[in-house]
């Protein structure tokens, strides 16, 4: 049984979401304010966590940025209203693994929660990778560079993990997404592309100055060895 930090000022929604993801196995704790799932985070340690992007007492994606910082490796499925499309590109652009608009299908935020978390507890087969200056534990979801590490969240390393495997390969988007989100891309989604732009920012260029991550147009991207 996984447990799941659900953040919504929604009371009713949190019922429903609650009374649904405990008949799917999940354990649910409800928070209705940022400083109530400060709290929470302080005391217990979740599998998951919803977090909605307009709570009472600030900003969800505030609370993101927190979070990050303090946990991680910690999987994050935004929640955003259908008008505020700028909200989800930001959730992702600070990190978070994964959105959902609202109201949404209780039946599809069961199954990105699943993906998510099978994404944020890899496989034995998961050993470290390296290529050139580069050393990547899928385990730990770390990547290093010259000594210094960096911690990547459930999706990037996923991402990650998979270019590197094949290097100089081109991957097709739907394939990555697949992987790295655990769903295919819908028309005009650009959450991987979000991802990407993240994981390049965070690893940065070779030694030389050329892009460890090259995209492709129309094909998709590969690391560049």
């Amino acid at each position: 049984m996984s447990d799941l930090l659900l953040i919504d000022d929604d009371q009713e929604l949190c019922e429903l979401l609650s009374s649904w993801l405990s008949q799917e196995g999940f354990q649910v704790r409800a928070c209705h304010d940022g400083l109530s799932a400060r709290k929470a985070l302080a005391e217990t340690s979740p599998d998951a966590v919803v977090l909605d992007v307009m709570l009472p007492d600030g900003s969800g994606l505030e609370l993101l940025k927190q979070l990050r910082s303090d946990h991680p490796d910690l999987p994050v499925l935004m929640l955003s209203a259908r008008g505020e499309p700028l909200d989800r590109i930001l959730g992702l652009e600070l990190g978070a693994d994964d959105y959902l608009a609202k109201p949404c299908d209780p039946r599809e935020l069961t199954a990105r929660l699943r993906a998510v978390l099978r994404r944020s507890h890899p496989t034995a087969v998961s050993s470290q990778l390296e290529l050139g200056d580069l050393c990547f534990s899928p385990m730990r979801g770390v990547a290093t560079i010259d000594g210094r590490d960096i911690t990547l969240t459930v999706s990037e390393s996923r991402l990650l993990e998979a270019l590197l495997r094949q290097p100089g390969e081109p991957l097709d988007k739907q394939e990555l997404a697949q992987i790295a989100l655990g769903r295919k891309l819908t028309l005009y989604d650009r959450s991987l592309d979000m991802h990407v732009s993240n994981l390049r920012k965070k690893i940065g260029p070779h030694p030389d100055g050329s892009p460890r991550i090259v995209a492709l147009r129309g094909r998709g991207y590969f690391y560049s060895a």
